[in-house]
């Protein structure tokens, strides 16, 4: 199967600038963000490595970050859901 690599921008007030999102099949392979809370998106993706991607997309939608709007994880659902044909 082949891997599909995903590079977006985020949108919005978070602190990640960019995720970049390798995906194989309907599962996730790596995620790697480029700013925000280190500890914090690396636990992420290291818990999301083999995950099914309509299982990531439907826990971390609408997660939000304070009043902001969005979040680190509501982006990366986003990025899935906009590059992805479900």
């Amino acid at each position: 199967m082949e891997v599909k690599h995903i590079n977006y921008q985020t949108t919005g007030q978070v602190c990640s600038r960019a995720i970049h999102i390798d995906t194989e099949g309907d599962k996730i392979v790596r995620v790697i963000f480029e700013g925000g809370c280190h500890g914090n998106t690396q636990g992420l993706s290291r818990l999301l490595a083999g995950m099914n991607i309509d299982d990531v997309i439907s826990r971390l939608d609408g997660v939000q970050c304070g009043s902001r709007g969005t979040s680190c994880p509501d982006q990366l659902a986003k990025a899935l859901k906009n590059n992805l044909s479900r």
